[in-house]
């Protein structure tokens, strides 16, 4: 028996396209959602909590095989495994899959040839071969799949999004963002290594490269900056994206700070829109004109962004619609970071090929 939830890269692939017309789901969409939860990691814990706040859903177990796993499981009154082949195929509808980034593709792979629904943490890979390895077998295996790129239900970065696809800031010229915080620690230290992370360009930026396409459209051209390797503990970026609109955004991000935060500035025709998360408000927006900039209110309330997140996942699937975060969103993000890795690399300018919405077309939404 595998004891190890966190196998060697490797396996066959996954897919994720929409439901089609006729298709079993595999689950009941009147009865709640079994959730199998990969991972007992912050990020675990987060979406574990998340899940049993929703009445839709009933997280069922824990994967993983260390003592905090069992922790969780114990703390949660729910089933503790140490391998996911240890659970029976029937037990469970959804895999929600919280291991380390290496890790997300043989657990999304497995996952697909089981016909489970699948939510996977960000990155979605830490190479395009793995990527396209796990859409290719969402699609052949026909589940349903997204990725957390969290920000997008975060209600700051909402709010940007909707003021500026209203148009209220005119036409987007340039664009400043930072996100930094403190080095993360967790299981062996795996952040440390950026053969096992990416870094600060790939599992940090990687939310800011995903919220900007979000916004303004696919990227063209990407320079990138970043300490060097062996400088363990302290990782700072610099990117410059040139997008397709014409756009420039440049995207800063450390794990160097104290205290995580984040910013950004979006400059445009008709005027200003500003957040910054150390400040008493915000989110303020600055129109061209004499006026004085007027904060924008905040969305309160009792659910935290990730709950939002989970929220949207279960509901997609029970009612079938699109997710917020698609598969080939996660996929052009990670596209994004590493075109910034590989620059950072070489000191060059990379140019992406354009979309070609072949990964939209082919569903996994």
């Amino acid at each position: 028996m595998n004891k190890n939830p966190f196998p060697p890269n490797g396996g066959s692939p996954l897919s994720s396209p929409r439901l089609k017309p006729g298709a079993s789901r595999g689950y009941s969409v009147n009865a709640r959602l079994r959730i199998l939860m990969i991972g007992a990691g912050t990020m675990g814990s987060v979406h574990s909590r998340a899940y049993r706040r929703l009445a839709d859903a009933e997280l069922v177990g824990i994967v993983d095989p260390y003592p905090l796993g069992q922790a969780l499981a114990e703390t949660l009154n729910v089933a503790h495994y140490h391998a996911l082949d240890d659970v029976a195929d029937d037990a469970y509808d959804v895999v929600d899959i919280c291991a380390p980034s290496p890790w997300h593709r043989p657990y999304v792979i497995l996952a697909a040839e089981k016909k489970k629904a699948i939510f996977c943490e960000k990155p979605l890979a830490l190479t395009l071969e793995d990527a396209d390895q796990m859409l290719n077998a969402v699609h052949r295996h026909g589940v349903r799949f997204s990725v957390g790129h969290c920000v997008r239900f975060f209600p700051e970065y909402v709010r940007a999004k909707a003021v500026i696809d209203e148009g209220t800031l005119g036409a987007i010229a340039v664009v400043r963002t930072f996100r930094g915080g403190g080095f993360p620690t967790a299981w062996n230290d795996w952040y440390a290594s950026r053969s096992l992370s990416g870094g600060t360009l790939i599992d940090l930026l990687i939310h800011d490269f995903d919220f900007l396409r979000w916004v303004l459209g696919p990227v063209a051209r990407v320079y990138a900056q970043s300490v060097l390797p062996e400088m363990n503990r302290v990782d700072f970026s610099l990117v410059t994206l040139r997008f397709a609109s014409g756009a420039l955004a440049h995207v800063e991000g450390t794990w160097a700070h104290r205290q995580f935060g984040t910013r950004f500035e979006f400059s445009g025709s008709q005027g200003t829109l500003v957040h910054d998360s150390y400040r008493e408000h915000p989110l303020n927006f600055t129109t061209t004109g004499p006026t004085e900039g007027v904060a924008l209110p905040e969305t309160p309330g009792l659910l935290s962004s990730y709950d939002l997140e989970i929220a949207d996942f279960v509901d997609a699937l029970r009612t079938d619609r699109p997710f917020r975060v698609s598969p080939d969103d996660a996929y052009q993000a990670l596209r994004i970071a590493l075109a910034a890795s590989q620059s950072a690399q070489t000191g060059a300018v990379v140019t992406l090929e354009p979309e070609s919405g072949s990964r939209s077309q082919g569903g996994a939404q």
